[in-house]
């Protein structure tokens, strides 16, 4: 804390001009923001979080607004208006109007059960319970009652409900520990302490007494989405204290380890720094819609290309022809020839309109929707321990599961379960540890500190411990008792630790388990139980860690005097530190390689013994050091080398971090899919690297590209940069190398930010990742992993997934193509604000594999013959114009035209769109390669799209003319060419449907037997005599059709074409087959058992050997200065060895 004696009236000089006034309501009250519709006023905000994107006033504009962006509503909407006018109405107006509000409504509903859904999740967090501070003392309120300067009090395991200053707490020096995992992904603890003035003013008295009078200003920044910076001052009594991050409980943090705390509020809702990182809710859209809107853009441009040419045909019919027949001549009247033509330009539009049906976006919402109830349906993706089934949260973006192209992942609570687990260790040469899947646990009952969850099974270890056989053991147990900086917190009669190590944690509760009880500590000691035995010992030093240093040593008085230099740290920086000659050091190298072969985390323990008079001449330096004005940092840095020297090994520690199950063999079958995985996350690179080993991220022999080395090829003057690999050696150039390469890349949030600045670095950084195997981002804050992503979207073309299961996921989640939430447990934001939501990350493979694959291609294969049998039935409008003096006639019965699409071609081809797969799930499963057809879009794209929209004008042209020919020179009138014509088209799609369907089954059938049943009688009644005579102008093709189907011409007419209709695709299959000879149908009906397999042969194994620390500082600062620690441990039985050394040192760790 520092301290400015300089009264002060504000902090706008200083560039804060964010007020906050404690307990001053009539002050705050009126500045609170409000909004209405569209406009917004007011200063502070509140604290209700809103996800939701409607309010009951904004539904309807506001939906409708988002609807008719699509270019065929729109469209459609234009239709129904020009239908509206009777001039030009060549089809009844009810045709296109009862299907657009059908789709209008469909999709409105759906978007609306989906905010309703956002609105209950922003409930359940709005009315959370928390104390707020009164005139009448504290009183229970919920979240959304939270404002700008009221004091908050917060009990232990409450998830703090704005940001907050910290005033005091319970615990000594007013230090409190608070949990980020729903901020920023780490599970350790972090502390925070109050200014020095406000723990020594408010915690003499009672706490509602002292605080109600309390009147401080805080001048801050504005509101800002810098998790890990706060910049303020807090007046009070004339006095002016700065404020800084280390003061702040920010908004999602649990608060651990402390009884009670008290806060300021500074920010809330919508300015708090999670929700500033939580990105705005944006409608997204699929690539297949954004290409299916540039065809209706296409089509509705040619039908007006044509329309417009027919229009010319008919004002030129008019002006020559229509003259020299009388008929004609007094059928148009006094109209001029350009007039009938502007007439029937719009009547053409209307005719031609069916090429492009709304019926086609109603049957995509139904194929949607069913989608996404397969998903939630899919009992492979169900997890029975928590009862929690996978769940599609919207239903637009099923397709593009089959297209994903880049996996960004968080890494904490999504790949991993936040656990350490203690599972192997390297002792005087010796390895101990069974890992195998029938190892007995340990009988530890004659451990009375014992919790359990010790996975370590090697009774060896136990037995040589217990009988005392082994010195060398009880050393290194020894130090990893001593050396950390865990805090213990007694409950049930035994020792709970916290660190700020996830590794120090796994290594202190491993050695309490084998009986080095680590008990408590003060400022200047250390408690211990050794086999039933107390034991103090003095601490004189603490080497804190640092990335840089990547290790940390304590130096102790043990009991019987001897001064000891413990230290453990990556392998590289302890071996280089050992004496010469050092013993074990080969069967130690040896067992880091075995360890490495699992996967398994490793840290190097040794220690030394140190003289009094090394000891008496080092501390004197030590203490000038620590009081240095100037280069205090490497001057410390110094000493701490000149300690860390002539270490003798003490052993191995070899550490598995726990990762979900199916992790490993999920991004195995990704990466053969050709997906580029990302990791995104909040931890330190070590970290990252070991967890991206263990769940075959990276390969044991992939060269990792990060620092300087990756800046510099970044920053190469070529235009293009390309990885390639020759033998053993790794070389990077700027040529362009087709060759795959085994190497990843890493890089941290400073790097990052630099990427994101420079647009020429940030697309060769993402053209480099696409010729790696993967890519580590490291440090990342939660904005950091939203420009991340963003980032891939600008310079690469794929689509692109983001995973994770926290707060600070959100904005990734929003960001990307395809958001996923995992039911994790860091909190529901993330599955909040997910487009899916899977109860475990395993549940991915099956997600894009199977149901993202058979998704696309059914949506593929769907939109394919719609288009086809829309477009070959509305061009014969064309065709017929030749024939009927361009007047705008339709060729078929107004009826027809209606039910086409709904009823006598409908049901077909939904079965199409929801039950087709050409590959089992299995299949899909054991090969996944074949999922790349959907990154490449091969089934979707303008190519084969041009190819079906040629079929179709091929089609509608043999659908005319063959009939046309047929029956020009016979009897037969117009009515019973319509009904060949119409029955033609009918028997050509379904012929063509049966034909693309591969998976066929009792729905198949009975919709396509359903649909021509229900054409031919619809057809029979809809000519009925008496419909007829009661409505002459809606029905005038009566008896028409009972003459058709009786007269044998027309059935043989109908035959002919449809064989000729259907015999370019007939002829494309019968060459794949005769050609290609394919062996998919083998692939089909495979049902072996599935053996996931990697496609690489492991190579020379790359060590993973360092903490997992946080990037926030560690409790080496605390433990040295005894702030937040008890004066003296809790008593306990036993012998007790009493420490005879004298306190006569200071004790100085590295900040």
């Amino acid at each position: 804390m520092t301290k400015d004696h300089t009264p002060s009236t504000g902090g706008t000089a200083h560039g804060m001009t964010w007020q906050v006034r404690a307990n001053c309501q009539y002050f705050h009250e009126p500045l609170v923001r409000k909004s209405f519709l569209c406009f917004r006023w007011g200063r502070y905000a509140d604290n209700i979080v809103r996800s939701y994107k409607y309010s009951p006033l904004t539904f309807l504009p506001h939906n409708l607004y988002e609807q008719f962006q699509r270019a065929a509503n729109f469209f459609f909407l234009l239709i129904v208006v020009m239908q509206s006018v009777p001039a030009i109405a060549t089809l009844p107006w009810y045709i296109t109007m009862l299907p657009l509000l059908t789709v209008l409504t469909m999709r409105g509903v759906k978007d609306l059960i989906a905010d309703l859904g956002r609105r209950r999740s922003d409930g359940k967090i709005n009315r959370r319970s928390c104390d707020i501070l009164t005139n009448q003392g504290f009183r229970i309120a919920q979240w959304k009652d939270v404002y700008v300067g009221d004091v908050l009090r917060i009990h232990k395991d409450q998830v703090i409900p704005a940001d907050l200053l910290l005033l005091c707490s319970t615990e000594p020096h007013s230090l409190c520990y608070i949990e980020t995992a729903d901020v920023d992904g780490e599970t350790n603890l972090k502390f925070r302490q109050a200014l020095d003035i406000t723990h020594a003013e408010l915690t003499c008295g009672p706490a509602d007494e002292l605080l109600l009078p309390f009147d401080g200003v805080v001048w801050c920044e504005e509101p800002n989405g810098h998790l890990y910076s706060f910049c303020g001052e807090l007046h009070w009594r004339a006095q002016c204290y700065l404020l800084d991050s280390e003061h702040m409980l920010l908004r999602g943090t649990v608060l651990r380890n402390t009884d009670t705390a008290y806060g300021l509020v500074i920010y809330t809702g919508s300015d708090t720094k999670i929700l500033r990182n939580c990105g705005k809710l944006t409608v997204k859209k699929t690539q297949v819609e954004r290409f299916l809107n540039k065809v209706v853009v296409t089509i509705v441009l040619s039908v007006l290309m044509v329309t417009l040419l027919l229009a010319v045909g008919s004002g030129l019919f008019e002006h020559l022809v229509s003259p020299r027949i009388e008929v004609l001549s007094g059928i148009s009247g006094s109209f001029s020839a350009a007039y009938r033509g502007f007439l029937n330009f719009w009547g053409y539009i209307i005719l031609l309109s069916p090429a492009m049906p709304i019926s086609l976006y109603i049957t995509f919402e139904v194929i949607h929707i069913v989608h996404c109830l397969l998903i939630g349906w899919d009992l492979e993706m169900y997890w029975e321990e928590r009862n929690l089934p996978a769940r599609a949260r919207t239903t637009c973006l099923n397709e593009e599961l089959g297209q994903v192209g880049h996996l960004l992942s968080d890494k904490t609570g999504t790949l991993t379960q936040n656990r350490l687990l203690f599972r192997q260790c390297c002792i005087a040469g010796r390895i101990y540890g069974d890992v195998g899947e029938n190892s007995k646990p340990l009988d530890l009952s004659w451990n009375r500190f014992s919790c359990g969850g010790l996975l370590f099974s090697d009774h060896r270890l136990t037995d040589r411990l217990r009988q005392r056989r082994c010195p060398e053991s009880r050393e290194f147990l020894t130090a990893l008792a001593l050396c950390h900086t865990v805090m213990s917190e007694w409950r049930d009669g035994v020792p709970r630790y916290q660190a700020a190590s996830p590794d120090e944690e796994a290594l202190v509760s491993a050695a309490r388990e084998l009986g080095w009880v680590f008990l408590s500590r003060t400022r200047d000691s250390l408690t211990l139980n050794e086999l039933g035995f107390t034991r103090c010992y003095h601490l004189l030093a603490l080497l804190d860690f640092t990335s840089k240093r990547r290790r940390m040593s304590v130096l102790v008085r043990n009991p019987e005097g001897e001064l000891k230099l413990y230290c453990k740290g990556a392998d590289v920086v302890i071996q280089q530190r050992l004496q010469k000659d050092s013993p074990h050091q080969e069967s130690t190298e040896q067992a880091l390689e075995v360890f490495a072969q699992r996967c398994l985390r490793t840290l190097c323990v040794a220690g030394r013994s140190v003289s009094e008079t090394q000891w008496t001449e080092w501390s004197h330096v030590l203490s000038k050091a620590a009081i240095a004005t100037t280069s205090r940092e490497s001057l410390l840095e110094q000493l701490y080398e000149q300690m860390e020297k002539d270490l003798m090994m003490l052993g191995v520690t070899a550490i598995e971090d726990r990762l979900q199950e199916g992790v490993p063999e999920t991004i195995s079958s990704l990466r053969r899919a050709g997906v580029k995985v990302w990791v995104l996350t909040g931890d330190k690179t070590e970290t990252a690297v070991n967890v991206g080993y263990a769940c075959k991220l990276v390969d044991p022999d992939t060269y990792l590209l990060q620092g300087k080395e990756l800046r510099q090829l970044l920053q190469s003057p070529s235009s293009e940069v390309c990885f390639h690999k020759k033998r053993r050696s790794h070389i990077w150039s700027t040529d362009k190398v087709s060759q795959m390469s085994k190497a990843a890349l890493v890089v941290d949030g400073f790097e990052l930010v630099e990427l994101i600045k420079t647009p020429e670095e940030g697309a060769r950084f993402v053209s480099l990742s696409n010729q790696c195997q993967s890519v580590l981002c490291c440090r990342v804050t939660p904005g950091q992993k939203a420009d991340v992503v963003q980032l891939v979207r600008k310079y690469s073309s794929s689509i692109t997934m983001a995973i994770g299961d926290g707060a600070n996921d959100v904005n990734m989640i929003k960001t990307a193509h395809i958001g996923v939430g995992v039911c994790g447990v860091e909190g529901g934001q993330a599955v909040q604000n997910a487009d899916f939501v899977l109860p475990q990350f395993s549940f991915l493979r099956r997600l894009l594999l199977v149901h993202g694959r058979w998704s696309y291609r059914r949506i593929c294969s769907f939109l394919h013959y719609f288009l086809y049998k829309t477009t070959s039935f509305a061009l014969v409008h064309i065709w017929y114009s030749l024939y009927n003096g361009f007047s705008a006639q339709p060729m078929y019965e107004s009826w027809f035209i209606a039910l086409y699409t709904i009823m006598y071609t409908s049901l077909p081809v939904k079965c199409l769109g929801i039950f087709e797969q050409d590959m089992s799930c299995e299949s899909s499963l054991r090969w996944p390669e074949v999922y790349s057809a959907g990154q490449r879009n091969d089934l979707l794209n303008p190519l084969s799209l041009g190819v079906t929209l040629f079929y179709s004008v091929y089609t509608s042209i043999i659908l005319f003319f063959i009939p046309m020919a047929v029956f020009r020179d016979s009897e037969l009138d117009y009515q019973t060419l319509a009904i060949t014509v119409q029955t033609s088209a009918v028997f050509s799609v379904t012929v063509e449907i049966i034909l693309q369907t591969k998976f066929w089954t009792k729905y198949s059938f009975g919709a396509v037997a359903l649909c021509l049943a229900v054409y031919f009688l619809s057809t029979v009644i809809l000519h009925s005599p008496r419909l007829f005579t009661a409505f002459p102008k809606d029905y005038i093709f009566f008896g028409a059709s009972m003459n058709a189907f009786a007269n044998p011409v027309v059935w043989l007419t109908v035959v002919l074409t449809t064989c000729v209709a259907v015999l370019p695709s007939i002829t494309v299959r019968a060459l794949n087959v005769v050609l290609f000879n394919s062996n998919r149908h083998k692939i089909h009906s495979s049902k072996e058992a599935i053996e996931l397999q990697s496609w690489f042969k492991r190579g020379a194994p790359h060590r993973r050997s360092s903490y997992a620390m946080s990037q926030g500082k560690g409790f080496g600062r605390l433990i040295t200065s005894g702030a937040g620690l008890h004066p003296t441990a809790p008593p306990l039985d036993g012998g007790v060895t009493m420490d005879r050394s004298k306190t006569d040192s200071p004790q100085v760790s590295q900040k």
